[in-house]
């Protein structure tokens, strides 16, 4: 009877590590994909949730417009994979839009709006931080919606439907947003814990 329950609780354990296993797989199969501004966009806004993503295993594409190479505004240089006009969103498992000044290029961009909606209607993890939470109230996608931003970005949220909230950090289904540099580390985090 020892024996036997000795045996159970070895199988037990064995399948409760093939689980563990299987579930990191889960998250090291993940794709995200990153938009910057070709100039312009905030450095740490974009390397920190970059870090912590890559740091998790998850493939992280950049995307920008009519760019190889993107330029923060605080120096940073970044190489850049594909151009905003040929995202196929059904390819990633997360979307996020970085902010800084240059994000301004994408308010009214015909592609950054198809890329959230279509994010939105395939229930992809939607994420933006600083002024980018306004390409998504542009895009039509924050009604209703608990969102923040940069405090320059918060009549717009409201008059597109959002339910500013102010916060550092705001996540509401699928749809995370951040109000600047210092909410880095917080949205980063927070992605990887939506895409888990």
């Amino acid at each position: 009877m020892r024996a036997l329950l000795l045996v159970l609780l070895l199988v037990l354990a064995g399948c409760a590590k093939v689980h563990m296993e299987e579930k990191r797989g889960e998250i090291m199969a993940k794709k995200a994909l990153i938009i910057v501004a070709p100039v312009n966009f905030r450095d740490e806004e974009c390397l920190e949730p970059k870090k912590i993503l890559e740091n998790e295993k998850i493939n992280v594409t950049v995307a920008s417009k009519g760019t190889k190479t993107a330029k923060g505004s605080m120096g940073a240089s970044l190489p850049v994979d594909i151009d905003i006009s040929e995202v196929d969103v059904s390819e990633y498992d997360a979307v996020i839009f970085i902010g800084g000044p240059g994000a301004t290029v994408y308010f009214n961009n015909s592609a950054a709006m198809k890329i959230a909606r279509d994010a939105v209607v395939q229930g992809k993890v939607l994420a933006a931080i600083c002024i980018a939470p306004s390409i998504l109230a542009n895009a039509g996608v924050l009604e209703g919606i608990e969102a923040t931003a940069f405090p320059s970005e918060k009549g717009n949220l409201i008059a597109k439907g959002a339910n500013y909230t102010g916060k550092d950090l705001s996540v509401d289904g699928n749809i995370i947003t951040a109000n600047g540099p210092a909410a880095a580390r917080k949205f980063g985090t927070a992605i990887v814990d939506a895409l888990k």
